[in-house]
């Protein structure tokens, strides 16, 4: 019986090894983007009312996790499974009403209700935008409303009947469960990165460095399509998910880079690296194919990438300038500055100097009108073919990596018509076109400023502020996708100018309760400057990187460099005096 026994057991043991593969493929298990998880939420509060169910849920939509689980958990059986909501989420303000649908449904008071099990939830709100499925924030102002059917179930609790495909998540809760992040594109045209803000699910932490390379990966948003440049082709993507490593560094592995040059590697790894610096601090391992991306430099932190940013902002030897009384002076000591600008040859309305410094462009009063100059600084400014009624003050592309001197400027004529004057190579400034249709549709342009890495432009129109992207196609530029700030929140905008940082801007208006305002990129967020000491209205600002902010009202120039700051009297001020930067 043992010799049985035993020879089955061996059968057995031989049976079950032939079942055990001699090679098996390699299995990616990836801790970063876990599998769609059951609706394991928390169950709502028992016994809460169909004013605080809906109320409940729309404060869960802001948590996208698990396929809105937080949200689904208000819904009934049937909709829990069945229900799809949209990409792109609205964003309220915090401030918003639950009411009872009278005109749908009688009112708990009314005597008899139709059907005492169901109930119809109004919602209504104020919006303030949108985040769209690209995960950029998109402003919009005007009512919210949306309609939801309660109904009581066989336990006796209310859930959610008919929930609406559309997301409702508040302010708060936005803010609470977003993270913004600058992801970088490279501008062929400045040769630096530009921010394109985006906003991420902030839970769980570990997983935000895999969702802004997913970001990456798919490209500049809608509103800077055309203007970068998507240094990851179609044919790159991630070999595995981005992982934390046991040292603590972070490594990316991407591959379909073969036959990419070692300057496109090193542009990819700024990209990367300058993207991450919101989402971690440690350091990242950049792979291509198994490889280390860029030859002999694995890791990398934000101190490793080179200063790409230098050639689009001002020298600090450049102290900006004011026109006043028809002359150009520095802001520095207050001096007219060398040649005919400064010495009165000149009717001067307004001028810009280009980033580097090196070139003047002015506007002057000519007969009935008004007319440009541009040339060479302390030197004679020769008249350009551009005049009109009225120019606004001019704003200086910026030059192109290794090109030289800026040889491009633009101003607005008569409110209506965008001129760019480019230098051709026998030296003269010819005048051409930008398509600014959709950026006219809104309105009459006051100011213009194109921003200091070239891939937008910030302007007033019919007193809002406005931002567009600049493509650039052969001989061709266009202003595409232009979109309002704050719309409702922030009007009568007399002036703007590219803030400290490349995604914020400052902007002035006649109101006396919001005289200067800091404005991000996207339009999600405006700070306002201390108005205590300013007239309104303010007219006029200068903004740059690592400088002061300099403001200009009825009596005169002031000075700050932070929000709550209170405004000094800039060292030279002068009434009337208008200040401006490189750029």
């Amino acid at each position: 019986m043992r010799r049985v026994l035993l020879l089955v057991a061996c059968l057995v043991l031989l049976a079950g090894c032939a079942n055990v593969p001699l090679e098996s493929q390699p299995v990616v298990v990836s801790a970063e983007k876990p599998p769609q998880q059951a609706n394991n939420a928390p169950e709502p509060p028992e016994n809460a009312d169909p004013l605080d169910i809906v109320r409940l849920f729309i404060k869960a939509n802001a948590d996208p996790r698990s396929g809105n689980a937080a949200s689904r958990a208000f819904l009934d059986e049937r909709q829990r499974s069945a229900w799809k909501p949209t990409r792109a989420i609205t964003i309220i303000d915090n401030t918003f009403s639950t009411v009872y649908d009278t005109t749908a449904t009688p009112s708990p008071t009314s005597t008899p209700p139709a059907d005492p099990n169901v109930r119809t939830v109004s919602v209504r709100g104020s919006v303030l935008g949108t985040l769209s499925t690209d995960s950029t924030f998109i402003p919009g102002s005007g009512p919210a409303e949306q309609t939801f059917q309660v109904r009581k179930q066989a336990n006796g609790q209310w859930r959610i009947s008919s929930p609406p495909p559309v997301l409702l998540v508040t302010d708060d809760e936005f803010n609470g469960n977003y993270n913004r992040v600058a992801v970088s594109f490279y501008s062929p045209d400045s040769g630096t990165f530009v921010p394109d803000l985006r906003y991420v699910a902030a839970k769980p932490q570990s997983g935000m460095p895999g969702r802004v390379m997913d970001l990456i990966l798919a490209g500049p948003s809608a509103g800077l399509t055309g203007a970068v440049k998507n240094l990851l082709g179609d044919g790159v993507s991630l070999e595995t998910n981005v992982k934390n490593n046991d040292d603590g560094s972070l490594t990316v592995p991407l591959s379909g880079l073969n036959g990419a040059s070692p300057e496109t590697r090193s542009l990819i790894a700024a990209q990367i690296v300058l993207s991450m610096q919101t989402v971690t601090s440690t350091r990242i391992r950049l792979l291509a194919d198994g490889a280390p991306l860029v030859r002999d430099h694995e890791y990398w932190r934000s101190s490793d990438v080179p200063a790409y940013s230098a050639a689009s902002s001002p020298s600090p030897d450049l102290m900006g300038m004011m026109t006043v009384g028809g002359r150009i002076r520095s802001l520095g000591d207050g001096a007219p500055i060398p040649g005919p600008a400064g010495s009165g040859a000149y009717a001067v309305v307004s001028g810009a100097q280009s980033i580097d410094g090196k070139r003047l462009a002015v506007v002057e009063h000519s007969g009935g009108g008004v007319q440009l100059r541009i040339g060479d600084m302390g030197r004679d400014l020769p008249p350009v073919e551009l005049v009109g009624g009225s120019l606004s003050r001019p704003t200086w592309r910026p030059a192109p990596t290794g090109a030289g001197p800026s040889g491009e400027v633009w101003t607005v004529v008569d409110h209506a018509i965008i001129a760019r004057m480019v230098l051709d190579p026998s030296g003269r400034w010819l005048r051409q076109s930008v398509n600014a249709n959709d950026l006219l549709a809104l309105g009459q342009i006051g100011t213009l400023r194109l921003s200091r890495d070239g891939a937008r432009v910030a302007a007033t129109v019919n007193g809002q502020l406005v931002v567009a992207s600049v493509v650039r196609t052969g001989d061709t530029v266009t202003l595409r996708e232009p979109r309002v700030l704050q719309p409702g929140a922030l009007s009568s905008v007399a002036d703007v100018d590219w803030g400290s940082t490349p995604d914020t801007l400052v902007a002035t208006t006649s109101s006396p309760s919001q005289p200067v305002e800091r404005v991000s990129v996207d339009g999600r967020r405006m700070d306002a400057y201390n108005s205590s000491n300013l007239t309104a209205p303010v007219r006029a600002v200068a903004a740059a990187p690592s400088r002061p902010i300099v403001v200009a009202d009825g009596g005169g120039l002031w000075n700050a460099t932070e929000l709550g700051e209170v405004w000094r009297p800039q060292a030279h001020t002068m009434v009337g005096a208008d200040p401006f930067y490189p750029g």
